[in-house]
């Protein structure tokens, strides 16, 4: 059996699996707890895809497109506030489903992509906002009555 590298893999056609190792895309990806596929990449991406990039310094990174630019990409890990740019030629593959426990999740439905975003709003809106204010208790209480978020 040869030993082949990610990336060796991915160029030839074929998906790698892999575990997520850091919490810089929680809660969708937890801790060396979920299982990835990382597939070979076929065109451009698009927002929100979740590219797996090399940086110059070797080191592997997985976060999410906030931007597509003309020769590369803005992105960012959710649960990050931080962003950067990365260049067409640092990506290596793209994660298109993964698995927690039992559960297969594929990337590409839209309500796991909305639910991330809308956690990310949340989260951005509550640590803007003061608990104490009328606007805070207005919205959340909108929340409780109407059950929505």
């Amino acid at each position: 059996m040869r030993n082949t590298s990610l990336e060796e893999e991915l160029r030839s056609g074929k998906a790698c699996v892999s575990t997520t190792v850091g919490d810089s895309m929680e809660p969708m990806l937890r801790n060396r707890k979920d299982t990835i596929i990382i597939e070979p990449v076929h065109g451009r991406l698009k927002r929100y895809d979740l590219p797996l990039y090399r940086r110059p310094d070797g080191k592997y990174v997985l976060h999410r497109i906030l931007h597509v630019k003309k020769n590369g990409y803005v992105i960012c890990g959710d649960n990050r506030w931080w962003k950067e740019n990365v260049p067409d030629e640092w990506i290596v593959g793209v994660v298109t489903e993964f698995y927690r426990r039992e559960e297969h999740i594929y990337i590409y439905n839209r309500s796991e992509v909305s639910s991330v975003c809308s956690f990310m709003v949340r989260l951005l809106l509550d640590s803007c906002v003061d608990p104490s204010s009328e606007t805070y208790f207005t919205a959340n209480k909108e929340e409780m009555n109407t059950g929505k978020k």
